[in-house]
């Protein structure tokens, strides 16, 4: 694979990173700034429709701009939010350090994904975009508990001093290893005329209801430890690591599945990670099924990520950038959606346990909405093998002089 596909993992790493640590650091975030634990999941929320909301414009104003220029000035505006969540003097500035980082956020990895699909043979375009989101995953493995680990030790504050100086590294990585290309043709116009087709659409929601049901748990994988598999507080980075690795493979076989077939690897992971999050609401008071069950959800949940971006590459085929760009805001809607129906639920007194339930109900939706994507797909396939017989017949027929 080229080098210039890990410069994009760096990135990916830093973005990761900040996107996640959230998730270890609610009860102190949540004491520090003297409000609840779902309020403070609200900065999870907050940051995914950052993503959605931000990513596509940014995109486009961007679209005649070299890619690795893109690329470079995302980071900077990457740097920026985080520096400004580490200097936060309230519940209110943090919230807008984390939309701005988040608007670098879906505008990067939309970007990243056309460069790293341009960077190998057509066949292992979705090996290369799971290989630029093995940064993502890795963070999850590495970036996550560490700065969970400082952010307990040190205050949370300098987790996100930490994330700075991991974006400076990304920037610094993209700077060096991504190569110039000329800037994409056409225009504005020609990436929003993708937006006519069904297909693109449908593939959009697939993404935001297949990965929801990630966020459903993840965003409250700490109280659901703490309070009801009985873990200390301690063990959060313990657990949140073998989330990441799960992750990590997740992601690398999810890639090796999508070059084969797309639709049914996309099939095979929504599924799975929906019968996880009923198994793991089952056993959430056991706290080794807990640990094994969570490493299983975490590569279910990762599994779908390149299928899903590699299916919107398809049926955008020709536009791409924005297009891919809207799947990454797609995934964070599923995000917001996620972790907020979760949050609800605790609000309403279920308890801890409900995000998991949640999430298996978030998971039956995705499959319904791959479903008939999936119809779609099959018949659009069958109107262009007809339309092409049809012209293969009139061809023929004008070269013969047949009637």
């Amino acid at each position: 694979m080229p080098l210039a596909l890990f410069a994009l993992a760096i990135s990916a790493f830093g973005i990761g990173t900040t996107e996640f640590i959230i998730n270890g650091l609610l009860p102190d975030l949540a004491a520090d700034f003297g409000v609840t634990i779902p309020t403070a999941g609200l900065l999870v929320s907050g940051y995914a429709l950052g993503v959605a909301v931000g990513g596509p414009p940014l995109t486009m104003l961007g679209g005649r701009l070299p890619r690795k220029t893109m690329l470079l000035a995302l980071m900077v505006l990457f740097i920026a939010g985080n520096l400004l969540s580490a200097l936060a003097p309230s519940y209110g500035v943090l919230m807008v350090g984390r939309v701005l980082a988040a608007f670098a956020h879906g505008a990067y990895f939309g970007v990243g994904s056309v460069v790293a699909a341009d960077l190998v043979a057509p066949q292992k375009r979705a090996s290369a975009i799971a290989l630029m989101f093995t940064g993502l995953t890795l963070a999850n493995v590495a970036g996550v508990p560490l700065g969970t680990w400082v952010g307990q030790s040190l205050g949370w504050r300098a987790t996100f001093w930490l994330v700075v100086a991991i974006g400076v590294v990304g920037f610094a990585g993209v700077l060096a290893l991504v190569p110039r290309r000329p800037r994409p043709e056409g225009g504005v116009l020609r990436e929003l005329a993708t937006f006519r087709s069904g297909g693109v659409w449908l593939a959009l929601a697939m993404t935001v209801f297949g990965f929801a049901p990630v966020f459903a748990v993840i965003t409250f994988v700490a109280p659901m430890m703490t309070d009801v598999g009985g873990f200390s507080a301690g063990a959060v980075p313990v657990v949140m690591a073998l989330f990441g690795v799960g992750l990590v493979v997740g992601n690398l076989l999810g890639g090796r599945l999508a070059d084969r077939a797309v639709m049914p690897a996309i099939y095979g992971s929504v599924g799975l990670l929906t019968v996880l999050a009923v198994v793991l609401a089952l056993v959430a008071r056991n706290q080794i099924a807990f640990m094994v069950v969570i490493a299983l959800f975490g590569l279910a949940g990762f599994a779908t990520v390149p299928p899903l971006q590699t299916r919107v590459l398809d049926a955008a085929a020709g536009a791409p950038t924005l297009a891919s760009a809207a799947n990454i805001g797609a995934f964070n809607v599923g995000n917001a959606i996620g972790s907020f129906t979760a949050g609800l639920t605790i609000e309403a007194g279920l308890g801890y346990v409900a995000p998991a339930w949640t999430a298996g109900l978030l998971g039956v939706a995705g499959l319904a909405v791959a479903a008939v994507a999936g119809l779609h797909a099959q018949r659009v396939r069958t109107r262009d093998q007809e339309a092409r017989f049809a012209d293969s017949c009139a061809s023929s027929h004008s070269l013969t002089g047949t009637p």
